[in-house]
Order: C-alpha cells, then structure tokens, then sequence
C-alpha cells in the first residue's frame, strides 16, 4: 500500500488514533502469544570475553583492518583492537550528543566504501530536555579522532518527550535507511506522513534524498520517508538472499514484529498491533486492517529486540541464513530459522548468561559478537567449542 493515496487529514488520523485506543483499554489479551522456544544447548558454542567494564555499550560495526568500533549511549565512541585490546581513550571530535532516557549515543556504521572515504556514519539526540530528536552525522575516522564531520540529516519535529532508538543500514543501490522512533506520547504521528516520526526514511550516503523515494512529490509527505507506521525500529538488516530490509521493532508489553520492508509500505502502528500497552490493555483492537503490511513474525509477551543480524559466516554452518535478535527482557539472543520469507523455528542463544542483550552482529571471522547491556557492558565472541 502506498500510504500517500486516500490519508486521512492530521486531524481525522488523531481521532481515529485516539479513538481506537481508548477501545484498546475495554479489550482482552491478544491472541498470538508465542511459547518460550527451546535453548540452544551451550556446549555448541564457546564465549569469549573480550571488552569489559563498558558503560551502556549500545552499537557494534567492524572497520576493514579487524578492529571494531562502539558506542556508549552516555556519549563516546571506543575502539576494539582485532586483539580484544579496549583503546582506553575515547574517540575525539564527537559532536554534542544530548543523553537521557533511552537516546544518546546510538548506532555506527561504517562506509561500504571505507577503504576510499574513511568515513562512518553515527546517529545520536541531538538537542536538549525541551527539543531534541536523532540526528545522523557522517565523518572521517582518523587515529583516534574524527574530522570532516558533516551533518546529514535531523529528524523532526524536536520535543521535550521521549525518542526511541535509531539504527543505520546500507542498501545495494549506494544509499542508506535510518530507523526513527514515534516519540512515545505521540504515536499516532506515526501515521503522519508529514513528519519523520515513526518512519524509516532513505538517503543518499551525503544526505540528499533519492529521486525515486516514495513520497517525493506527495505533497505535504517528507520526501526522505520509505515506510511508516513503527513504533521502535531497533534493529535493521540488510537481507542478503534477496536486498530487501529486515527490521525488528518494539511493541509496549507485547506486539514487538519482525517486519520485510515494502518502499511506501505502512506497518500499522499504532492502529493495528497485537501490543499490551504498559496498562496492560490492548492498545488497539486491530491485530490487522487492510491496507497495512502483516508482520513476518509477532512476540506477545515483548521479548524488546533491540537489534538484527543475518547470520553470514561459516563458524556455525547450520544457522548460515538465520536471523539474529538480540532481546533485552528475554535476555537472550533469538535464533530465527527460516525457508525464504517462511519463520520455520526459534531458539534462544545465549540464556544462560540471564543477562540482557543490547546487540548482536555476525562478524567477518565468522563469529557471532555481542554486546551486553548496562553498565558494565560487555562485548562477547562466540565462536565453536574447543576440540
């Protein structure tokens, strides 16, 4: 659906919006609640401690020459020697990073094209307690410092309320998707097409917008959005059997969704969700409606994904393909099995650790990596069992 034909006005959608959630508070529990899978047995894979003491680590990418870049939500960038050696100096030449809440420093990522630009990609708060959103950011990464940092992109509008979470991908075509949360208290802006609030927006890799997005020249639209409708997008993968983008999102208590994302696609937040909200009521009586994009995979009670990783390496053979979900309450990693676009089975990772996980990546080596969350923060390898 492309979302542009048929709005409904600003003030029609708040209407509707509002009306549907007060219903949410008459209605039952939501059907579709997934039983806790199987545990992957430990003994299958071996962890390795590299970085301890981290403080909300929150974001992990890999530059070519086998060290590894984080982000600390409370504002610094650290690099990981290839070795697992912490730099105990923080990256310098950061902009001003606004941290509270949820938002502060967030995702990084580094240029396909690093070898040639050296730059990488960061998205952060920008602003202050009574305006602030995400913002993304590009610049050169040098020893030890960036330079040449160039903003790209601000999303709007600015408030005082919450923001949730950002990540970056990279598309094949040369461009890039930043994820942008609903603000919290204003989710039915969602639904807007007028803002960048719950949307996925597409950019050129110096912050132009792509000719070919699907709201340029939709009046009023924001020309950088790709779809709308979400809630909390903290995970984003490209996936490699075909291109297209996988995301992960937060529901409140439940209707957390791995998504496919369809360019002008509308994925239904907050109109149709199978979420509790944090009163325990439904927060809409429509787990679907026409016209909006089904999720592949839904977890009622909320698992929190907070990232997304398609497993690529050769370490672990036997889940080559399958999607990785780190989740913050079920403090696990979920292992997604599927057949082309068909969910075939999950199990968890990682349970045994009963600690909350903010990332996960499958690395070049092979190996799986992950960052716990809090503080202290702790970034972990897996790789197979000693022989």
């Amino acid at each position: 659906m492309n979302p542009n034909i048929d709005m409904p006005s600003a003030s029609r959608r708040r209407r509707l919006a509002a009306g549907l959630l007060a219903i949410g508070f008459l209605a039952g529990l939501p059907e579709g609640a997934v039983a806790e899978p199987a545990r992957v047995d430990p003994a299958r894979y071996r962890i390795v401690a590299e970085v301890e003491g981290l403080e909300r680590p929150w974001s992990l990418a890999f530059l070519p020459d086998g060290r590894r870049l984080v982000t600390e939500a409370v504002g610094r960038l650290r690099i990981v020697g290839a070795d697992g050696t912490l730099d105990p100096e923080p990256v310098r030449g950061l902009p001003p990073i606004y941290t509270a809440g949820q938002g502060g420093l967030m995702d990084v990522a580094v240029d396909p094209d690093f070898g040639e630009t050296g730059r990488i990609f960061l998205s952060f708060l920008h602003g202050d307690a009574s305006a602030n959103n995400v913002r993304l950011v590009s610049a050169r990464l040098g020893d030890g410092v960036l330079d040449n940092l160039r903003v790209l992109f601000t999303a709007t509008p600015k408030s005082g309320d919450s923001n949730h979470g950002s990540r970056i991908a990279f598309l094949p075509d040369g461009t890039l998707a930043l994820s942008l949360g609903d603000g919290f208290d204003r989710r039915e802006e969602a639904q807007n097409p007028a803002n960048t609030l719950g949307k996925i927006v597409r950019l050129n890799r110096d912050g132009s917008i792509p000719p070919d997005n699907p709201f340029v020249g939709q009046g009023s639209a924001a020309p950088e959005i790709l779809t709308l409708g979400h809630r909390n997008v903290q995970g984003i993968a490209l996936d490699p059997a075909d291109g297209a983008l996988l995301i992960a999102e937060h529901g409140p208590r439940g209707g957390d969704e791995l998504n496919r994302l369809v360019p002008g696609g509308n994925y239904g937040w907050p109109l149709a969700s199978r979420g509790l909200d944090y009163t325990f009521a439904r927060v809409t009586p429509f787990a679907a409606l026409p016209g909006f994009e089904a999720p592949l995979l839904e977890w009622t009670p909320s698992i929190a994904p907070s990232g997304l990783a398609v497993y690529e390496g050769t370490l672990f053979p036997e889940w080559r393909g399958a999607l990785l979900v780190p989740a913050l309450v079920e403090k696990a990693v979920r292992l997604v099995r599927r057949d082309g676009q068909r969910i075939t089975g999950q199990a968890l990772l990682l349970a045994e650790l009963e600690t909350r996980i903010r990332d996960v990546r499958s690395a070049p080596d092979g190996s799986i990596q992950v960052l716990t969350d809090g503080t202290p923060g702790r970034l972990l390898r897996l790789v197979p069992p000693s022989p």
